[in-house]
């Protein structure tokens, strides 16, 4: 692309909405300057500029994102099929496993949820389309880096915050590719409450009719009910049916 092409105001602009989160749903414009590192002045002018068109509401000192910010997601979600795809899929997956069934793509260091179908909420979040987890240490994340080129595979391990969530959570990058590469050997990921205590789940590409893998499934349960150790046998066959029809529905 050439430079005269890139408009960096509207850059700074989708920087500015990436700022707000679960954990940081009112902003102030000094706050949204650090997290986006721009100047304040910028800030200050496209949070007000999004508050005139009706993505934001300003207090006069706090910034907080309206349900008109969705159309933006929901633009993606409508014009894409693969969610509409999965959906039915999951849907049948989860009333099958009597656990919840999600599907997911890789967006730089995370996951986003694309599609969900919920029997109980087994994590201290909420998940839906659109939620995003750190893509390291979620068994959909590690399906979908094992199916990158492991040079790429570092360069995103170098960009990602590696968090130690709990005990279980692996961030040593050497042993994260020692894990992708069983992944990618043996077909699916499982991970042992590395998000947080509590939640196991197991996970497998979904590939398209070439054979490219361009989402992640995956099934998730409380460890008190399903520990790690039984999720291979009780949900692999499942996600591998499910795998397999969903193949030559995904033409290129």
């Amino acid at each position: 692309m050439r430079e005269t092409d890139f408009v960096s105001g509207f850059a700074r602009g989708l920087k500015v909405i990436e700022a707000f989160g679960e954990t940081r749903q009112r902003l102030s414009i000094a706050e949204a300057a650090k997290l986006t590192e721009l100047d304040r002045a910028t800030v200050r002018r496209s949070l007000l500029t999004l508050a005139e068109l009706g993505y934001a509401d300003y207090d006069g000192k706090f910034f907080t994102l309206t349900p008109k910010i969705l159309r933006l997601g929901h633009a993606y979600l409508s014009a894409t099929p693969l969610p509409a795809l999965l959906q039915p899929h999951l849907d049948h997956l989860s009333e099958r496993a009597g656990q919840s069934a999600s599907a997911s793509v890789l967006d730089g260091t995370d996951i986003v949820y694309i599609a969900r179908a919920s029997q109980r909420r087994v994590m201290s979040i909420n998940l839906t389309p659109g939620s995003r987890l750190p893509a390291y240490c979620a068994s959909m994340g590690r399906v979908l880096l094992a199916a990158l080129p492991e040079s790429e595979v570092r360069a995103i391990l170098a960009r990602s915050e590696l968090k130690q969530n709990t005990a279980n959570t692996k961030t040593d990058p050497d042993e994260l590719i020692a894990e992708f590469r069983r992944v990618r050997t043996e077909g699916y990921a499982i991970i042992d409450q590395e998000l947080e205590i509590g939640l196991c789940s197991i996970a497998v590409p979904v590939d398209n009719d070439r054979g490219e893998t361009v989402a992640a499934i995956n099934i998730g349960a409380p460890a008190a009910l399903v520990p790690a150790a039984e999720m291979k046998e009780r949900y692999l066959p499942l996600l591998k049916e499910t795998q397999a029809a969903l193949r030559p529905l995904l033409r290129r």
